[in-house]
């Protein structure tokens, strides 16, 4: 009983004065209080995916949704998307919902492609862009604000990643002179993935490496050069890659007897038989010109014809002046 008392005592002795024992039961309900009274009140965050792919042509759409810190806003609001780069890139989409309102008014569309989905007053800005081009391929960021606080907006940081597919397209099939009279061949193609070019013609062999050309947009096209065209014929670009291929073809004839066109280079891609013909033309026209140049005297003399006059002028005519034979030329 002594030694009980004497604990009892040292305890209260090391107890500051005012302290008091809580049991296991008053404790856990603080703790409790506790967590219930320092819960985190909901904050600005966004939800985005990190990457969106579609095809050229079709249609695509970025999902955004966020959180803010307010239990209910029904103020005004604006939705806004940009394109390239967070806080400072341009805007291709900007829409207004006035106080207590779900329709967002659109006060920007870049080509009229962006359509916004989402309703903003449910924390929904999700975005569809239209007839995709390969133009828009890149980063879109999603941002909303609220009318009032600096504070009251939030952008993504980094963004939703539009990766845009597309079939391989030609786009330029270029002759040019080259040295001593021959000519070399460019061919430019677009596509993503990003195509393999490949010349084919006479005595080609396995054709040409692409090379870089001058004016590549976002990395979709590649350049191959042909450096010399040194046979008649048809040299023939194809493009591929795993969406499909795509081919152009530039024909090569030389006229050797014609020093004003020693050489002519065509090129043809779908009109192909009207170029053709146009060639046709022009190599008749090439030897019309060589006989006006080189004219050949007939061995008997053409037969005279009557030259077309009216009698008007017949009778204004003195007999003197009338000649033996009139004669078209």
């Amino acid at each position: 009983m002594d030694r009980s008392i004497g604990l009892l005592a040292c305890l209260v002795g090391i107890l500051p004065m005012g302290s008091f024992v809580r049991t296991k039961r008053d404790t856990t309900g603080n703790l409790l209080n506790a967590e219930a009274h320092s819960a985190p009140a909901q904050r600005w965050s966004m939800q985005v995916p990190a990457e969106v792919s579609a095809a050229a042509g079709e249609a695509a759409v970025l999902p955004c949704t966020f959180t803010h810190p307010h239990r209910h806003y029904d103020g005004p609001l604006t939705a806004i998307w940009r394109a390239g780069e967070a806080y400072a890139g341009p805007q291709v989409f900007r829409c207004a919902a006035a106080r207590g309102s779900e329709l967002c008014q659109t006060a920007l569309s870049l080509h009229g492609r962006f359509r916004l989905l989402g309703n903003p007053r449910r924390n929904d800005l999700s975005l569809r862009v239209e007839r995709l081009a390969l133009a828009d391929d890149g980063r879109y960021f999603c941002r909303v604000e609220f009318a009032g606080d600096v504070h009251d907006r939030y952008e993504s940081r980094h963004g939703i990643r539009l990766h845009v597919t597309a079939a391989p397209r030609i786009v330029n099939l270029s002759v040019l002179p080259g040295p001593a009279h021959a000519f070399r061949a460019l061919c430019t193609a677009e596509g993503e993935p990003p195509p393999a070019l490949d010349w084919s013609g006479p005595a080609l062999g396995n054709g040409s490496a692409p090379a870089p050309g001058p004016g590549q947009g976002h990395g979709h096209q590649v350049t191959a050069e042909l450096s010399t065209l040194a046979h008649d014929g048809r040299y023939t670009c194809t493009a591929s890659n795993s969406l499909g291929h795509a081919e152009a073809s530039v024909y090569l004839f030389r006229f050797h007897g014609a020093s004003a066109a020693p050489a002519l280079a065509l090129p043809l891609g779908a009109l192909g038989l009207k170029a053709l013909l146009l060639l046709g033309v022009l190599a008749a026209r090439a030897a019309a010109r060589r006989r006006l140049e080189h004219p050949v005297t007939p061995d008997t003399p053409p037969r005279p014809q009557a030259q077309e006059s009216n009698y008007e002028n017949l009778s204004q005519m003195r007999p003197r002046d009338l000649p033996a034979a009139m004669c078209v030329p």
